[in-house]
């Protein structure tokens, strides 16, 4: 009794402080990106504290957590088990509760507002779900057979733009042409352009998954660190969640568009509306 309290408890403090993370990464996302965060001492404060209090929740977590058996196996348990180091732990729990929650958030409202767009891209993912899961669980193993599914994911996170932005650290000195990249550089990519280059991409602005149908295109998205190797752990959990979740949708429901909506994007560190997105939705049976 005392266990299953302190589990809810956990799992509680967590969704009471969801608007929490939403306020650190929305600070991160307006502030760093335009540099205001660092000349609004107010607002720089607002989110040093958001953050300090966000840093002691995980730490919480963290010491309860460690050495203790509970029934409910959750993300933080597979760092402390791991072979880390208290900060390591620290740091991957932030960086995994601020960017897949988020990450998670708008590639699950994207490719709802994607599919209401498209019947027969709805008809097709719901033909796969009904061939890979019929009438049983959704599974991991399963989840891997929906191939058009991550087409769909894939298509999504091009044309949505979902992350218009990434960095990464040059670890060794490298050339583009007669340009030398030094080693410890900060190379910023700047997808949101590359992934709607006409010049790779056909008719950029139109969803079509089928697109990926061509081992090439997948490659060449690829290599842009969506996929593979390279994919990263919070891509990979929001391509995870995302599933199950339209496994569910697309089985049940047909997903409509609202007449006359139109949806403004708004680019920060994720892609997301500008206002809320609505759908109508129908029962298949």
């Amino acid at each position: 009794m005392r266990k299953n309290l302190y589990e809810n408890g956990v799992t509680n403090s967590l969704k009471s402080n969801f608007a929490l993370l939403l306020k650190v990464w929305s600070e991160i996302g307006k502030g760093f990106l335009d540099g205001s965060l660092d000349k609004n001492t107010t607002r720089k404060k607002q989110y040093e504290d958001a953050l300090m209090q966000l840093e002691s929740i995980l730490k919480n977590i963290i010491k309860e957590r460690k050495g203790r058996n509970f029934s409910q196996h959750v993300f933080i348990d597979s760092l402390v088990q791991g072979n880390l180091n208290d900060q390591q732990i620290l740091e991957d729990s932030m960086i995994f509760s601020l960017a897949s929650c988020i990450i998670t958030a708008k590639l699950c409202t994207w490719a709802i507002c994607f599919l209401t767009t498209s019947e027969e891209v709805q008809k097709k993912l719901y033909e796969e779900i009904e061939q890979v899961f019929g009438n049983g669980p959704i599974t991991p193993e399963k989840i891997e057979q929906l191939r058009y599914c991550r087409h769909v994911l894939c298509e999504t996170v091009r044309t949505a733009k979902l992350t218009p932005v990434s960095a990464r650290l040059q670890d060794i000195e490298g050339k583009i042409d007669q340009f030398i990249i030094p080693r410890e550089t900060l190379v910023l990519y700047a997808l949101g352009v590359v992934l709607q280059d006409p010049n790779t991409w056909p008719s950029p602005h139109r969803f079509d998954p089928d697109r990926f149908d061509d081992e090439l295109v997948m490659k060449t998205f690829s290599s842009l660190g969506f996929s593979g190797t390279q994919e990263c752990p919070e891509l990979r959990f929001a391509y995870m969640v995302t599933t199950v979740l339209l496994s569910v949708l697309v089985k049940r429901l047909h997903l409509l568009s609202v007449e006359g909506q139109v949806i403004e994007t708004k680019y920060e560190l994720v892609t997301s509306s500008r206002e809320e997105a609505w759908i109508t939705v129908s029962k298949r049976y």
